[in-house]
């Protein structure tokens, strides 16, 4: 297949950015809802709706999706009409959470009722920093293009956040808490824990690579962490600051470390931490940035983050 026949649809916003990464923005016909990264993406069809209102309170939001899945139905839906109009030949999609993007099953139940194309699915399934490397080749792979220097590009960063470090005793490398949900409290994890140790921090509440657990209050308050960074799945700093600052009103909050020492802070998790794609390596530099001012400082504050 020449490349002026490839014809992709995207329907998660980390493979968007993957494709644009190595050069393959040109061949992307249709997009998620989500899809908001690169801006040159923006005015392509959108193949997908939320069955939920993402405007509404944490809570609600949370019970929404408990309802839609115990409902067994995704919380996605893709509209097959424009799949239909735009005949990809290839889709990229995930297989890792319900929550976060359509599911494959969802793709490929809406790829077989197409009738002018028969595309192929490209499921990525990132719960590491390395598997997102390997997706990123991966997908290289399968359209014909070199990923090396995008590769070493990444891991170059990677590496200089880790020397920068490598040097701090134990005392000065803070305790975590990274905060992927507010009502109920949830714990980012997968890959977070992984760029919480890497930028000089220890992360608390659960290992690199395991899905996000709850975290009770109880526990919060009786690690009492160096930091607590607010990342909430979707939300923007704009967002992540109103849902955080809920958080703050409760009594007990006045009574953690990081409260007192005024090392609490929000990020805009959905164009960083959330996406398991390219820009993972500045959510690297953010989080040194934020735990390690004294060394790192690449201009990422009052955009990609602040302090609470």
């Amino acid at each position: 297949m020449k490349n002026g026949d490839v014809r992709i649809v995207s329907l998660i916003p980390s493979g968007t950015e993957i494709l644009a990464t190595l050069g393959l923005t040109n061949m992307i016909v249709g997009r998620s809802h989500e899809c908001d990264y690169p801006p040159e993406i923006e005015h392509l069809p959108v193949c997908t709706a939320a069955r939920l209102q993402v405007n509404a309170e944490s809570g609600k939001i949370h019970d929404q999706v408990n309802d839609i899945l115990q409902s067994a139905l995704s919380i996605y839906q893709i509209k097959t009409d424009i799949l239909e109009q735009l005949q990809p030949t290839h889709i990229l999609t995930q297989d890792q959470c319900d929550v976060c993007a359509v599911s494959l099953p969802e793709v490929e139940k809406a790829v077989a009722s197409l009738v002018a194309s028969s595309p192929e699915i490209i499921s990525l399934q990132p719960n590491l920093l390395e598997d997102v490397w390997h997706d990123i080749e991966h997908v290289a792979q399968v359209f014909g293009v070199d990923s090396v220097q995008v590769l070493e590009n990444l891991e170059a960063r990677v590496k200089i956040c880790q020397q920068k470090v490598q040097g701090l005793s134990l005392n000065e490398l803070p305790t975590v808490a990274c905060i992927e949900w507010t009502e109920p409290l949830m714990v980012a994890a997968n890959w977070i824990p992984e760029l919480v140790n890497l930028a000089g921090g220890q992360s608390l509440f659960c290992s690199a690579g395991q899905s996000s657990p709850h975290l009770e209050w109880e526990t919060l308050i009786a690690s009492n962490p160096d930091v607590i960074i607010f990342m909430p799945c979707g939300f923007d700093l704009q967002r992540t600051r109103q849902e955080a600052q809920a958080v703050t009103q409760r009594p007990e909050w006045q009574q953690l470390h990081a409260t007192q020492t005024g090392r609490v802070y929000i990020t805009d998790g959905n164009a960083y931490f959330n996406r398991p794609g390219p820009r993972l390596a500045d959510s690297l530099e953010i989080l040194a940035e934020i735990l390690h001012s004294e060394i790192f400082e690449y201009g990422y504050k009052d955009t990609a983050w602040a302090v609470l």
